[in-house]
């Protein structure tokens, strides 16, 4: 079964905001709770598919990419991937509770926090670079070797961020929970421990190595596959290739965004390419056979007679691949008739003859004309 469109889940229109976005989710999610809906199939699928189309479009660059791609933009999801989109999704739990607090688990008892209400560890800080391409190499699709700059676990601490030899201590405002209670009125709200931000645990005597972060920078080699026909403003997904986290969480993701140089041949409009092709009056007139370079060499193109300069010529499929698959463009090749700066004698006399069988009258003289030599 196809997915439905993300607006048509949260019944907004596309032109709805960001606050009228997060609206239409709230609703529809306690709406379908699970914990409202025991034993539900349908109001858990619900739920769930509610949370996703709220994902994507509470994100501006995600919401952007959908809006572009539709779901299509789903499988860019990492290395290898055509054009960075979404890649996977946040749990429908752990959206709600970050947004609205554990109010189910309060109020009916569900108790959903894991390992007795404490955070999980966190992901990786994800990071962003600009990789700039050239136009064959965006054509064709290629694997580029980058060098970054990321965090990895201390040597020192191996990511304890304490001192070798000394052990973090439970958090005093939290009891090692991770969370704090506030009443207001009929409903218990939990929200992430000021203190310790939700680990249940504090460090008191920090490793100087790495400053207590449990992080230090190092130089990595990391591999971008980059699929056929990106252009400039796509950004590609490398999963799992950001900053790495305290804790034994996952690491944050590599963005990769980006920039095609101009090239010498041709001007690109989204998957079409352009370019002039120069002839001689001859070869316009009398009709001729020329080849015409494109990306994947060079290939043969019948001028009639009587072309004129500025006229059009498509030669299809010869354009950019399409990110989405589906063949590729077409490329657009444009007449331009070139006019000799100099003649000889001989091709003034012929082009005097020439001007005759037309009726036309040359303003040419023997001496000092238009065709008279400098």
């Amino acid at each position: 079964m196809s997915k439905r469109d993300y607006y048509e889940v949260l019944g907004v229109e596309k032109s709805a905001s960001a606050e009228e976005v997060k609206k239409a989710y709230r609703k529809l999610a306690f709406k379908f709770h699970p914990d409202r809906n025991k034993n539900d199939a349908d109001a858990e699928q619900n739920f769930k598919e509610a949370a996703e189309a709220y994902e994507v479009l509470s994100d501006p660059q995600r919401r952007q990419r959908y809006d572009q791609f539709g779901h299509a933009a789903e499988g860019y999801s990492g290395a290898g991937a055509g054009g960075g989109g979404f890649g996977g999704f946040t749990d429908p739990q752990d959206l709600f509770s970050n947004l609205f607090g554990d109010m189910f688990g309060d109020m009916f008892g569900g108790g959903r926090r894991r390992g007795g209400g404490r955070r999980g560890p966190a992901q990786g800080d994800s990071l962003r670079l600009r990789l700039r391409l050239s136009l064959a190499d965006a054509a064709r699709g290629v694997t580029k070797t980058i060098d970054i700059n990321r965090r990895e676990v201390c040597n020192s601490c191996k990511g304890s961020r304490c001192k070798p030899g000394s052990q973090p201590v439970t958090c005093t405002t939290c009891g090692g929970v991770g969370e704090v209670a506030q009443s207001q009125g009929f409903f218990s709200i939990r929200s992430v421990c000021p203190t310790c931000r939700g680990e249940g645990r504090m460090i008191q005597d920090p490793c100087g190595a790495c400053r207590g972060s449990g992080l230090e920078v190092k130089k990595a080699e990391i591999k971008v596959d980059v699929p056929p026909g990106v252009d400039t403003g796509h950004r590609l997904r490398v999963q799992g290739e950001g900053d790495a986290a305290v804790g034994g969480g996952p690491r944050g993701d590599l963005y990769v965004d980006i920039e095609i140089e101009e090239d010498d041949r041709f001007e690109r409009h989204e998957d079409d390419l352009h370019a002039p092709l120069h002839l001689d009056f001859p070869e316009v007139a009398l009709g001729t056979k020329t080849e015409v370079e494109t990306l994947s060499g060079k290939v043969e193109l019948k001028i009639p007679a009587g072309t004129q300069s500025g006229q059009v010529f498509r030669l299809g499929g010869h354009g950019m691949p399409r990110v989405r698959g589906g063949g590729k463009g077409d490329l657009y090749v444009t007449v331009q008739v070139e006019t000799p700066k100099k003649l000889s004698g001989e091709q003034k006399e012929l082009l005097e003859k020439f001007a005759a069988t037309l009726g036309k009258k040359s303003n040419h003289k023997k001496k000092g004309g238009f065709f008279s030599k400098s």
